[in-house]
């Protein structure tokens, strides 16, 4: 208790240099006191702590980007600058972009390759009004170029709204991890899910109608009718289980089906996966398999011959993994449980860096 007492009494500034001297003996438990105490200081304290911990372990940095992200000031500039060139870590360049000199920003774009680091420069320059910027599309998701084309205060004409609108439609039919559904989908009286009730879509046409492309959005909402009355007419949505706990995301498979079939000719553009898994989503197999009772068989060869060809492939490529295989006599097999096998969802990182 009596250690406990002097180590809870003692000066900030002494922690610091014992925090500070790494030959101190007391790094470690130097630091845990400082973290503990941080939201309790003045600034002129916590000002010192993060410019320590800047100037330490990658760790002890990690911590200290956090801190001054939120807490900036023009103090942390040279080494935050110093940092950044020296390691380019993700969370030091999400300072870097908030803070650092716009022309800095603009002269050192393409060393900015995290995530959605382009993105915030785009806000950072775009806001700024940096005439010189120009938007490279490309780098972007569609709705983050939307939302900076918004945000910037720029104009976006109506075409090109109505292109980046079913694109994003398109790319949502193809994305087999793409499982986020606006709030509105839980509503009472939802009785089957369209695309206007896609996270992507719903996102989508909240910035178009905030660029005024009413054209686009009134003529989406007629389509969205259309698709909405094939889905509900359906066979494969007549013969999903209500009751089915997997109702849900068996019913967007079958709303990807229909919005993709009744998607402009123009927008249906080669991508992967292929056409062929959207217009056979998974659940629909036991509705089809009625009609075509060797259906299962048909793909499960399919899919035990690509398996096969990727086999080949890699034995091809790698003499020694190919040796591996054929003394362990290892071979692809067809006894798969279910058909087709499940996908497995993506990690996703929803950190998003605050702006």
């Amino acid at each position: 208790m009596k250690n406990d007492s002097i180590k809870r009494n003692a000066p900030i500034a002494q922690l610091i240099k014992d925090y500070s001297n790494k030959k101190s003996g007391k790094v470690s438990e130097s630091r845990k006191e400082i973290q503990w105490r941080f939201k309790y200081l003045d600034w002129k304290d916590q000002k010192k702590i993060i410019l320590a911990f800047l100037d330490s372990g990658k760790t002890d940095k990690q911590w200290a980007y956090s801190m001054a992200l939120d807490l900036w000031d023009k103090s942390f500039e040279p080494k935050i600058k110093e940092i950044w060139e020296k390691f380019h870590e993700e969370k030091c360049s999400w300072i870097a972009i908030r803070y650092l000199p716009s022309e800095y920003i603009s002269e050192n774009i393409e060393k900015f390759t995290h995530k959605r680091n382009y993105f915030f420069i785009c806000m950072r320059l775009g806001l700024a009004n940096d005439k010189n910027f120009v938007i490279e599309k490309d780098k972007l998701s569609n709705n983050d170029y939307l939302a900076i084309i918004y945000h910037s205060g720029r104009s976006l004409k109506e075409d090109e709204g109505r292109d980046i609108l079913y694109n994003i439609i398109h790319d949502m039919c193809l994305d087999n991890d793409n499982f986020s559904l606006d709030m509105n989908v839980y509503n009472d009286d939802v009785k089957v899910i369209t695309p206007v009730l896609f996270q992507e879509v719903s996102l989508a046409l909240y910035y178009l109608n905030k660029l005024n492309c009413q054209q686009t959005i009134q003529e989406f909402y007629n389509w969205n009718d259309i698709v909405a009355k094939n889905i509900y007419n359906s066979q494969e949505f007549k013969s999903l289980d209500k009751e089915d706990h997997s109702f849900r995301y068996l019913c967007m498979n079958v709303a990807k089906k229909y919005a993709y079939l009744a998607l402009d000719n123009k927008y249906k553009k080669p991508s992967y996966p292929s056409v062929e898994d959207v217009l056979k989503p998974e659940g629909w197999y036991s509705i089809v398999q009625e009609q075509d009772p060797t259906l299962i068989e048909k793909e499960r060869q399919a899919f035990k011959e690509e398996k096969l060809l990727a086999l080949e492939e890699i034995k091809e490529h790698n003499p020694n993994v190919g040796k591996l295989i054929s003394n362990m006599e290892l071979e692809i097999s067809d006894d798969f449980p279910t058909f087709p096998p499940y996908k497995t969802s993506k990690d996703i990182d929803t950190t998003d860096v605050p702006f």
